[in-house]
């Protein structure tokens, strides 16, 4: 604090105005376009992020990476996958010759890349007609980790049914399924789909045993 204004907030108000600005654009009233990065997330937030969302806010520069490379148009324009009269837009962060690039923030060096990573960099390499994929995570003391992808069409199939698993929901007003993760505990629906409730009193494993063995 210095003086009467609070130069954090105003960090993080400025951090959060950009972030809205690089966010995907999507029309929640819209369900025949639906988003790649809907449907390769908890399809669940998805979900409440277009009919009863709660905003977020962004920690850091390093995670607004991806959308101001989109932003820059690194020869990169949206694509369509078209079906049953609906559309799956797709936007790779960078397009190099023939190679996908996506860039995700970290907080550590990840040992393998994430599952809703490789799904959006798949069907990115088909939507673009890619041979080859990468994604680059990048943490903030600028460590960089890269994992290559090759082109599957199995996996792009899932993806697909995953667009049409979201599209109907979405259609008929229906909350998706839990899909538990990693992500959940830093979800901003966490509690929509799990009840929080404090244990008043700590109970000890050992003594847990102890009143069993004194019942036996």
């Amino acid at each position: 604090m210095m003086g009467d204004r609070n130069y954090r907030d105003l960090i993080n108000n400025a951090i959060n105005s950009i972030g809205r600005e690089l966010e995907v654009d999507i029309d929640g009233a819209d369900v025949d376009t639906v988003h790649l990065s809907e449907v390769v997330q908890c399809m669940r937030r998805s979900y409440f992020d277009r009919l009863d969302p709660v905003p977020t806010e962004h920690s850091g520069f390093n995670d607004l990476l991806a959308g101001m490379l989109r932003k820059l148009h690194y020869g990169v324009e949206t694509k369509d996958y078209e079906l049953d009269g609906a559309k799956l837009k797709g936007q790779a962060d960078m397009l190099i010759d023939d190679a996908i690039l996506l860039f995700r923030s970290a907080a550590q060096p990840p040992q393998n890349p994430l599952a809703k990573d490789l799904l959006y960099l798949n069907a990115c390499m088909w939507l673009y007609s890619a041979t080859e994929g990468i994604v680059i995570y990048i943490t903030g003391d600028r460590q960089e980790t890269s994992f290559s992808l090759t082109k599957n069409k199995r996996m792009f199939e899932e993806t697909i049914r995953r667009f049409r698993v979201l599209r109907n929901l979405l259609k008929e007003k229906k909350i998706p399924i839990l899909e538990p993760s990693e992500d959940c505990s830093s979800c901003q629906y966490y509690g929509r789909c799990y009840a929080r409730e404090k244990v008043g009193k700590t109970i000890s494993l050992m003594s847990l045993i102890g009143v069993n063995k004194e019942k036996a």
